[in-house]
């Protein structure tokens, strides 16, 4: 059986290359988003559910299969998708795995820990070319294993 492609789509700069790269091999893909985030996109099906803390992450995680690749930069939607199986890529092109979540959940933990204190982080960078051929190339190497 074909894995399908499930995109955790709210705030995903890569819907449109999944989708697209989707299609070209054949999968099925799954965009999956809140009420404030709704997506139309063709060769892909669109779950919208209402929004509420993780709706989206539970909607997918209840959804996903063994094989299964699964798009998300949601650190603990990660690690719930890889305990069923799945192969899960962040939006740069990295792929989460068991040796590297428990170092990727702790620096989350700890960012936390200073924003809550008070504290404040630098936000993400302008999105590049270069990390939509890294996530490209990463994806098209799952699909093709």
């Amino acid at each position: 059986m074909k894995p399908k492609i499930l995109i955790d789509a709210d705030g995903c700069p890569v819907v449109d290359l999944t989708v697209r790269t989707a299609r070209e091999a054949g999968l099925e893909c799954l965009i999956l988003c809140d009420t404030s985030h709704v997506f139309d996109k063709p060769g892909a099906q669109t779950l919208v559910v209402s929004k509420g803390a993780d709706s989206v992450d539970f909607a997918l995680v209840n959804r996903v299969q063994r094989g299964d690749i699964v798009i998300t930069q949601d650190y603990g939607l990660a690690a719930m998708c890889l305990s069923r199986g799945a192969r899960v890529l962040r939006q740069d092109g990295l792929e989460y795995t068991a040796d590297n979540m428990d170092a990727l959940l702790m620096a989350r933990h700890t960012a936390k820990k200073i924003r809550r204190s008070g504290g404040r982080l630098n936000g993400t960078s302008r999105r590049t070319k270069e990390e939509d051929r890294q996530f490209l190339r990463a994806l098209r190497a799952i699909i093709a294993e």
